[in-house]
C-alpha cells in the first residue's frame, strides 16, 4: 500500500483510540480511495502509531509531521508561538532518541514534543511525541523513526498495534509478539515498505504497548528515506534486538505520561473516530455472505470500519473485504454506475489485482447513499493478494456483492 494511505489509517486509528492503519493496508483501490479522503479530513486532530493488522511503517513520526510522505522530503514543525512549560520539546526527543541508539551518526534530526510551542489559543498538551533522524553505523544510512502517544490499553484498536498483521493482507519476513513480565505487549515486524518487493526497501517496525496506555512505535529502512531513494544496505540499520531495545527503553515513559489522555468512546459498537467496530462490521459481513454455495469462511479479521473473510468454496481461496464509512458525500463510485431512487449511487467494477499477485482479478461494489453513507464491498479470486490468483474468479459475484452492500441491515451501524 502507498505510504499516504497507510499513513491515513495509521491517523484514523489514533484518533480512534486515542485519537491510525496497512497502512496497514487494508483495502485498495476504491476501499482505499475513501479511507485517504475520510483520514484527510481528520488530519488536524490525529497523530500516533500504524496500525498492525495491516500496516509496515510507522505512523507516529509522519503522523506528527516529521518525515515527507513522498521522496525524501521532510517537514518543518508548525510556527512556534508559545512554550508549554515542564515538558519534553522536540529537540529534547531527537537527543533522547539519539542517546538511545548504538554508535553511529545522526542527520536530518526532526523531533516533536509535548514541551514545543504550540499555536496561540490552543491547549498546551499534545496528543503525540516523535524524533526522527538518518542513522549511519558506518555500513550505510538507513532512516529511523520512533513516536509516542497514548492510547485507551483496553481499546480493540490499541492491541491491534502489537498484533501481528494477516498475511492475506500484508506480505512480510517475520512477525514476532511477546507479553512483558510487566504486562505490556511488544511486537517486532519484518517486512518491506513496498508490499509487491517490486523494489529492495526493507521496513522493520517494533511497539509497544504499556498496561497504561503507552504506545511506543519505531520504524526502520535500509534506506535513508522510507521511499523514494536506493538501497543503502542490506538490512535496516538496528538489529531486531537494537530496535527492541529502543522501544521498550523506560525513558519514553514519562515523555508518554506528559501526553493528553485518550477520550473514552461512548458506545462499544461505536469508536471515537466514528466508524463501526470491526467484530461489528466482520459480524454482519459473514452473516451476509449468500447461502447455497457452501462457502466455509478460512480466515477473518478487521479493524474499526473494515473487516475481510478468505472464503472457499471448495474451487480455491478467495479475499472479500469490506469498508463500512460515514461522512463520504465527497465520493464518487467507479466503473458502471447507477442511481436508486433513493438518491444511492452504486458502482460495480471489473478490475486487475493492485498489489502485484499474477493473474488477480478484483470485484467491486461501492455504494454511497445520498447521507454519505458508504457501504464497499470487494472480492478477489485468491486469499491473498500478494500471491497468484487460485481460481478463475472470485468466489462473489458482482450481484451479490452488491446486494450485500445494499443490504439494510449495515444502516443499523451508522
Amino acid at each position: 500500500m502507498p505510504f499516504e494511505d497507510r499513513l491515513g489509517e495509521a491517523m484514523r486509528h489514533t484518533g480512534g483510540s486515542f485519537e491510525l492503519g496497512d497502512r496497514r493496508d487494508l483495502v485498495e483501490s476504491g476501499l482505499i480511495r475513501g479511507r485517504r479522503q475520510l483520514a484527510r479530513r481528520r488530519t488536524a486532530a490525529v497523530t500516533g502509531s500504524v496500525l498492525a493488522l495491516a500496516t509496515m511503517g510507522l505512523g507516529g513520526a509522519y503522523a506528527a509531521g516529521l518525515v515527507g510522505g513522498e521522496g525524501s522530503s521532510v517537514a518543518a514543525p508548525p510556527t512556534p508561538t508559545r512554550q508549554a512549560d515542564g515538558a519534553m520539546s522536540g529537540e529534547k526527543m531527537v537527543a533522547l532518541l539519539k542517546s538511545l541508539l548504538p554508535p553511529g551518526t545522526v542527520t536530518k534530526e526532526r523531533g516533536s514534543g509535548p514541551g514545543d510551542p504550540v499555536a496561540a489559543g490552543k491547549p498546551g498538551a499534545s496528543a503525540a511525541a516523535s524524533a526522527s533522524g538518518v542513522f549511519d553505523d558506518g555500513n550505510g544510512p538507513g532512516l529511523v523513526a520512533l513516536g509516542v502517544s497514548r492510547v485507551d490499553p483496553a481499546a480493540g484498536s490499541s492491541g491491534e498495534q502489537v498484533a501481528c498483521p494477516d498475511k492475506a493482507l500484508v506480505d512480510y519476513d517475520s512477525c514476532q509478539t511477546e507479553q512483558r513480565p510487566d504486562g505490556s505487549r511488544y511486537m517486532l515486524l519484518q517486512g518491506y515498505e513496498n508490499p509487491t518487493r517490486s523494489d529492495l526497501t526493507k521496513a522493520w517496525r517494533a511497539v509497544l504497548l504499556t498496561p497504561k496506555g503507552a504506545l511506543i512505535d519505531a520504524s526502520e529502512w535500509n534506506a535513508p528515506t522510507e521511499k523514494g531513494s536506493r538501497v543503502s544496505r542490506e538490512t535496516p540499520p538496528l538489529t531486531a534486538g537494537q530496535l527492541k531495545a529502543l522501544v521498550v527503553s523506560p525513558k519514553w515513559l514519562p515523555v508518554a505520561d506528559a501526553l493528553r489522555v485518550p477520550e473514552k468512546p461512548e458506545k462499544a459498537d461505536r469508536p471515537v473516530g466514528g466508524e463501526p467496530s470491526s467484530a461489528a462490521v466482520q459480524n454482519q459481513l459473514i452473516a451476509l455472505l449468500p447461502a447455497g454455495k457452501g462457502l466455509k469462511v478460512a480466515e477473518k479479521g478487521g479493524q474499526d470500519g473494515y473487516a475481510f473473510v478468505v472464503v472457499d468454496d471448495g474451487r480455491g481461496k478467495s479475499l472479500v473485504q469490506i469498508n463500512v464509512q460515514s461522512g463520504m458525500t465527497d465520493v464518487a463510485p467507479e466503473g458502471t454506475t447507477s442511481k436508486l431512487p433513493d438518491g444511492t449511487v452504486i458502482g460495480l467494477a471489473k478490475k486487475p489485482g493492485e498489489k502485484g499477485g499474477a493473474g488477480v482479478a478484483m470485484w467491486t461494489a461501492d455504494t454511497v447513499r445520498p447521507d454519505g453513507f458508504r457501504v464497499v464491498i470487494s472480492a478477489f479470486n485468491t486469499g491473498d493478494q500478494n500471491e497468484a490468483a487460485t481460481r478463475a474468479e472470485p468466489a462473489l459475484t458482482l450481484d451479490e456483492l452488491r446486494t450485500i452492500a445494499l443490504d439494510p441491515r449495515w444502516l443499523t451501524l451508522k
